[in-house]
């Protein structure tokens, strides 16, 4: 079996009202590759994320990941904080120490790997929600992340920029050895990924071949 560079043993979460999210769940996701996780709203999808970008803090079980995480949201305005594009992807390389030089490569290296590398002084407020969200991943790209989380990063985007985010997140994987888990409801971009796992009321209930869980969703749907 491949290394895992997600693995999720017996976790069990409930929020402070006492709601039970999670009871014993158990997953991985293999290292170098982009999984899906799917589920109506209220499944767990995004709760699940946030336990493993140590975001919230399950009451058992185990959650191994590889480091460092990027996480990218639904909504690319609450993860910019800086005016323009390079200004932000470089912010997120402060903690790391690194001389100028060595930040202006990581920028320049992150946005190439997006398309971005020409909009480098672009102010964010002048970018499309597909600029931005390309902006969050660089940010993750920057800082050499092993591991990236997106949660719905298509929610706000028309339809020609979910495809190509997708598109992009699939060929960084492959080109760059890295893990991608992608929340997800839209059944096309499954064609992208290579597993997924389906959610329902917490309990992990169906996983693996992206084709067959789009067809069985499309069924279910029908």
């Amino acid at each position: 079996m491949a290394e895992s560079a997600i693995q999720v043993r017996d976790l069990c979460f409930s929020w402070s009202s006492g709601e039970q999210v999670f009871q014993s769940l158990s997953l991985e996701v293999p290292k170098g590759e982009f999984w899906m996780l799917l589920g109506v709203n209220g499944s767990g999808k995004s709760t699940l994320l946030r336990l493993l970008a140590d975001l919230l803090t399950p009451q058992s079980g185990q959650i191994g990941i590889v480091h460092p995480v990027g996480f990218v949201f639904q909504n690319p305005d609450h993860q910019l904080v800086m005016p323009t594009v390079g200004a932000d992807v470089a912010f997120g390389l402060v903690e790391e120490k690194l001389s100028i030089s060595q930040v202006r490569q990581r920028v320049t290296e992150a946005l190439a790997a997006v398309n971005l590398l020409e909009l480098q002084r672009r102010p964010i407020y002048a970018l499309s929600g597909g600029q931005k969200q390309r902006v969050a991943i660089a940010g993750a790209i920057a800082r050499r992340c092993e591991v990236l989380l997106l949660d719905e990063p298509t929610a706000l985007l028309d339809p020609d920029s979910q495809l190509d985010l997708v598109a992009q997140v699939q060929n960084l994987v492959k080109s760059r050895g890295m893990t991608a888990l992608w929340v997800t409801h839209r059944l096309d971009e499954l064609n992208y990924c290579d597993g997924a796992f389906l959610l329902e009321r917490g309990c992990l209930i169906d996983r693996g071949e992206p084709k067959r869980l789009r067809q069985k969703l499309m069924e279910v749907a029908a």
